[in-house]
């Protein structure tokens, strides 16, 4: 092509977004290095920091939620807001000149691509969930392709417009060729003992952390180890909860944040985790064995939905977050000794997965923006 490839991509607000927005433009770069990209974002959201840092522009929107339930007096701001976002992003795609525009879900994208919609430029949406989302939900209708992660996903976006693509993961953790000896070492753990890492999330997850601070001592009966990420959230109040004990278990190593996830998860003989979209995607690619935790505190309860596609297959295990506290590190315990359990939950995860998901849509991203205009 004589000019190169122009592409929007909109969306954030959490790492779920943000990681598979990323990983798809660094797809398209690989494929079209000579393509500009730009990102649209929510001002304040993650985003805004995550975006720069991966080496890409971005444009930030005054955009947010709407407050539940929706007759709260403060969703008057919120929609002049949206409709200020909108022709913002309006102003932004005339001055860009994209030939298409993505979209993988978060406030953002809902005014980016109704924007690129109104304005007759090509959309692609992807899908994280097997949920979907309210802004994937409204832009189906005018978007070209729709790449989803999940099968039965017909029940919210036209059949003809889906492709199963699953969902682009962070390269970082694909690839790495640390070593398990490595890894433990780099967390200062023993090669000789059961590992179990504990994730809520970058900000953390109150319960998760609870049922740990619940059962110090069977943590430290265990003879196994454990990492722990604590979340930026939670890490002061933790500490100080954990500093009034006369002694820490030597066998839990808890983190504010893991910035080295691939070693994290090499290290890890099981793993505990809310049940985002992202994190689920990468268990399958990697092989790991998990217990699933989802937040109840997600749109639609899309986190239950996204653990049982697995647990139904036999592939991760669940447990509810109000039952957390009580079950879990017994539940973890119990699982990480039993090695059979281990290897079949390895082996039904895996069955999952759905590789070089990223490197699929970036091809159907140019494709349709090198498509002629009908």
């Amino acid at each position: 092509m004589d000019k190169p490839l122009r592409v929007i991509i909109s969306g954030g607000g959490t790492g779920g977004h943000i990681f598979p927005a990323v990983s798809i433009a660094n797809a398209i770069r690989e494929l079209q290095p000579e393509a500009k990209i730009l990102f649209i974002g929510a001002e304040g959201r993650m985003e805004m920091q995550r975006v720069p840092q991966a080496g890409y522009e971005i444009k930030g929107l005054p955009i947010r939620g709407f407050l539940r339930p929706l007759w709260k007096p403060g969703n008057i701001g919120v929609a002049l807001d949206y409709l200020k976002s909108k022709r913002m992003a309006k102003q932004i795609l005339r001055e860009f000149k994209p030939q298409v525009a993505v979209g993988v879900g978060g406030y953002a994208s809902s005014a980016a691509l109704g924007a690129a919609n109104s304005l007759g430029i090509p959309t692609l949406i992807q899908e994280q969930n097997s949920y979907a989302g309210l802004a994937n939900k409204q832009l189906a209708a005018k978007a070209e392709k729709i790449c989803v992660a999940y099968e039965g996903m017909e029940r919210f976006f036209p059949k003809e417009k889906i492709m199963l693509t699953g969902n682009p993961v962070r390269q970082s953790l694909l690839d790495s060729d640390i070593t398990r000896e490595e890894a433990l070492k780099q967390f200062g753990l023993a090669p000789d003992k059961k590992t179990i890492l504990l994730v809520g999330g970058s900000l953390g997850a109150r319960t998760i952390n609870e049922s740990v601070l619940q059962h110090l001592k069977e943590i430290e009966d265990s003879g196994m180890q454990f990492i722990w990420q604590t979340g930026k959230y939670y890490s002061e109040e933790i500490a100080q909860r954990l500093s009034t004990l006369k002694s820490q278990p030597s066998n839990l190593n808890p983190q504010t944040f893991i910035t080295d996830m691939a070693a994290a998860y090499k290290a890890a003989d099981l793993v505990i985790s809310r049940a985002g979209a992202s994190s689920i995607s990468e268990f399958c690619l990697i092989g790991k064995p998990v217990i699933l935790v989802p937040s109840p505190n997600v749109a639609e309860d899309h986190q239950t939905k996204n653990a049982m596609a697995l647990v139904n297959r036999d592939a991760a295990l669940y447990v509810k977050d109000s039952e957390a506290p009580e079950k879990l590190i017994q539940l973890a315990i119990a699982t990480a000794r039993d090695d059979a359990k281990l290897k079949s939950l390895s082996q039904n995860v895996l069955k999952m997965a759905l590789p070089d998901s990223a490197a699929i849509i970036a091809k159907e991203v140019i494709a349709l923006a090198l498509r002629p205009l009908s």
